[in-house]
C-alpha cells in the first residue's frame, strides 16, 4: 500500500511540473466504486479550463488546489499511483504500470492533459482507491479524520511520550491508526519498530521514556530518509527490513514471515511455521531480526 513517502514523491512531482498550467482535456474512468459520488461527465465539466495551482498532502491522501473549486482528491487505497508522462515518478511496486504499456494505461481512473502538453494520470489496478471531486477536501473525511501528518506535523518528544502512556493496545495498531499520525502504514510501522526494538504487541504504556523517545527518532529518521530519495526503495539502506519484503517474496515464504516476526524470535501466526521452519533459514531469519543486517545480505546474496 501507498505510505506517506509514495504520497509524498507523487505530490512534489506535480508540484515540480503542474503548477500554473492549465487543464485542456480530461478522461475520468466510469468506474463508481473508484469515482465517488460524481459521473465522470461531470467530473471531467468541472476540470476543463482550470489552472492547477497546487498540489497538497496528509498522510496518504493528496488534492490538488485548482483556480477555483471543486478540487479533485485522491484516497490511494492499497495500489493508487500518480503518473506524468515523460516525469520519473515513485512506482508503487503493485501499480507500477511499464514504460511500454497504453497511455494513458487501462487503469487510469483520473487523465488530465496541461495546455503544455503534459500529461497526468492516477491510475488504481486493484480498485482500492477513491478518487473525489470536493468543495473543500480538508473538511470532510477522510482527511478531515486524520491525525497530524507524520512529516508536516510530527508531535515532540514530549507529545508523543504523554500519549502512549494513556493507550492501552498494541503499539503497531496504534501507529496504523490514522486519526492517531497519519501516513504510516505497514511497512514503515515494521521498520520503525524493528529499528527500535520494540514488540509491535507490546502495549503502548508499557514503554519506557526511553523506548519513547528511540521510537520517536525512528518515526522521524525512516520518513525523512524515504521522502528525501522520493520512496525510491533501491535507494533505502541495505539494513532496512523493508528489504527483506522483497526477499520472503523469493523465499516463496509468503505473508507469514512479516506477520509473525518479531524480534529475535517467532510469534503464533495464523497460520503454521511449518513452511517456514522447512526453508532451514529459522536461524538467518532470527537473527536479522534480532539486529545482524550481515545475514540479511548473506541471504540475500
Amino acid at each position: 500500500m501507498p505510505e506517506l513517502p509514495e504520497v509524498e514523491a507523487a505530490r512534489r512531482a506535480i508540484e515540480e511540473n503542474c503548477l500554473g498550467k492549465k487543464i485542456k482535456r480530461a478522461i475520468i474512468a466510469n468506474d463508481s466504486k473508484v469515482i465517488e459520488g460524481i459521473s465522470s461527465l461531470d467530473f471531467e465539466s468541472a476540470l476543463l479550463g482550470k489552472t492547477i495551482v497546487s498540489a497538497h498532502r496528509k498522510g496518504k491522501n493528496l488534492w490538488l488546489h485548482l483556480d477555483s473549486p471543486p478540487f479533485p482528491s485522491f484516497q490511494f487505497g492499497m495500489a493508487g499511483a500518480i503518473y506524468i508522462k515523460g516525469v520519473a515518478v515513485t512506482k508503487y511496486k503493485r501499480s507500477a504500470v511499464k514504460d511500454n504499456d497504453e497511455w494513458p494505461s487501462k487503469y487510469s481512473k483520473f487523465f488530465v492533459e496541461l495546455d503544455d502538453g503534459l500529461e497526468l494520470s492516477f491510475t488504481d489496478k486493484r480498485r482500492f482507491a477513491r478518487v473525489r471531486l470536493l468543495k473543500d477536501p480538508t473538511s470532510v473525511p477522510p482527511i478531515s479524520e486524520l491525525g497530524p501528518d507524520a512529516l508536516f506535523e510530527p508531535m515532540t518528544i514530549n507529545e508523543f511520550t504523554d500519549s502512549l502512556s494513556k493507550k492501552k493496545i498494541g503499539i503497531k495498531a496504534l501507529l496504523l491508526d490514522q486519526s492517531y499520525i497519519s501516513g504510516i502504514g505497514n511497512w514503515i510501522a515494521d521498520e520503525v519498530l524493528y529499528q527500535a526494538r520494540i514488540h509491535p504487541l507490546q502495549i503502548c504504556s508499557s514503554l519506557s521514556k526511553e523506548n519513547c523517545a528511540t521510537l520517536h527518532n525512528c518515526i522521524k529518521e525512516v520518513i525523512q530518509y524515504a521522502v528525501e530519495v522520493d520512496a525510491d526503495c533501491n535507494r533505502f539502506p541495505c539494513d532496512w527490513l523493508f528489504h527483506f519484503r522483497l526477499l520472503k517474496k523469493q523465499l516463496k515464504l509468503g505473508q507469514i514471515v512479516v506477520s509473525s516476526l518479531v524480534i529475535g524470535y517467532f510469534i503464533l501466526a495464523k497460520r503454521s511455521l511449518a513452511r517456514l521452519l522447512l526453508t532451514g533459514r529459522k536461524l538467518i531469519l532470527s537473527m536479522l531480526v534480532a539486529g545482524h543486517p550481515h545475514m540479511y545480505r548473506t541471504c540475500r546474496n
